[in-house]
Order: structure tokens, then C-alpha cells, then sequence
């Protein structure tokens, strides 16, 4: 028969070669279980997707709304500016002359 530290090393031959045996099979099911993909899953993943772009869509045509709107309330404040200085610049040397006519009616009081 054989001696005891030959049959260990037989042991541990068989162990080591079963275990590797077994880590392959499980490395090979692991790579074939990850691509399968149900083709139900892969609708909704599909409609998701045509979801989100169209939720992406809407709000770039917000945006532009949006910039749309505050370029043309740039332009009313600039507008409504001018009017104002235009105003101020009428109107300045009459409230002058109201507050010269005041004074002088104070004065001759």
C-alpha cells in the first residue's frame, strides 16, 4: 500500500483539482447568467429611455421659452428706462421753475 504522506499528497491533489473544477463551472455560470436579458425587460429599458428623451425635449423647449421671455423683458426695462430718462428730462426744468415760483411766493408772504 501506500505510505501516509503519499496518500496526503494524493488527497490534496484530488482537493485542489475538484475545487479548481468547481470554481470554472461557477465563473462560466456566472458570464452566461449576466447577458440574459428577458426581451420584456429590454422593452421597458427601450420605453425608459424614449421616456426620458422625451421629458429631455421638453424641458430644452422650456429653456428656450424661458431665455425667449427674459430677452424680451430685457428689452421692455431698457425701453421703460429710456422713457423715464426721457421723462425726467422734460419734466426737470418745469418742477425747477415750480419750485423757483414757490419760493418766491413764500418770499413775498
Amino acid at each position: 500500500m501506500m505510505s501516509r504522506p503519499m496518500l496526503l499528497v494524493f488527497l490534496l491533489l484530488v482537493l485542489i483539482i475538484t475545487s479548481q473544477f468547481e470554481w470554472r463551472q461557477q465563473l462560466v455560470n456566472d458570464i452566461d447568467s449576466t447577458p440574459s436579458v428577458n426581451p420584456k425587460q429590454q422593452q421597458t429599458s427601450k420605453r425608459e429611455e424614449a421616456v426620458k428623451e422625451k421629458i429631455i425635449l421638453s424641458q430644452e423647449k422650456n429653456i428656450f421659452r424661458l431665455n425667449e421671455l427674459v430677452r424680451s423683458l430685457q428689452q421692455q426695462l431698457l425701453q421703460c428706462r429710456g422713457n423715464n430718462e426721457t421723462t425726467n428730462s422734460i419734466f426737470a426744468p418745469l418742477t425747477e421753475n415750480v419750485i423757483e415760483i414757490e419760493r418766491q411766493q413764500i418770499l413775498e408772504d
